[in-house]
């Protein structure tokens, strides 16, 4: 039991905010990328991106793992963003730091999906089973050249206004 729910129910909860996180991500991107700040979509993407960070480190562990350590750097890129999206408004460097840390959030939740895909669905597990094979790597360096790539151009394009970042 986790929190009062089955290891399989909490691990469902888990996965639920990790989708939810990563879907309001790419919203929140795409509106990065039409120059809109879409409010409700960013507290949605940083409030279940921090929950399947803290969650993450509920699961039963023997020690530090690479999952824990991607968790800790998740919520050190999610308190920067959230302090330069609602402490500082995205006013001066606070938007390019507000946009490399929204981007580099939903690249790590969506580096985890796919290692996690990699891991349990069956057909994409065959592709690499020990995760060293070509299809891994190639999987893994596409989502972030695709992350680099929306980074880039959220910075190029995303501008606020002080009214728009309510």
């Amino acid at each position: 039991m986790i929190l009062g729910m089955s290891i399989a129910s909490f691990t469902a909860f888990h996965v639920a905010l990790s989708l939810v996180g990563i879907a309001s991500g790419f919203l929140v991107i795409m509106g990065m990328l039409s120059n809109k700040s879409l409010p409700g979509w960013t507290a949605l993407f940083l409030l279940t991106t921090v929950a399947t960070s803290v969650t993450g480190f509920v699961f039963p562990s023997t020690g530090i793992d690479p999952a824990q350590i991607v968790g800790i750097i998740s919520l050190l890129v999610l308190a920067a963003a959230l302090i330069a999206r609602y402490t500082y408004r995205l006013a001066g460097n606070s938007r390019w730091v507000y946009i490399v840390a929204a981007v580099l959030a939903q690249w790590l939740n969506s580096f985890v999906a796919v290692v996690q895909s990699f891991q349990k669905i069956p057909f994409v597990h065959a592709l690499a089973p020990t995760q060293k094979e070509p299809p891994f790597l190639i999987a893994q360096v596409a989502l972030m050249a695709f992350m680099v790539l929306l980074g880039v151009l959220a910075l190029r394009r995303f501008r606020p206004t002080s009214s728009a970042t309510g």
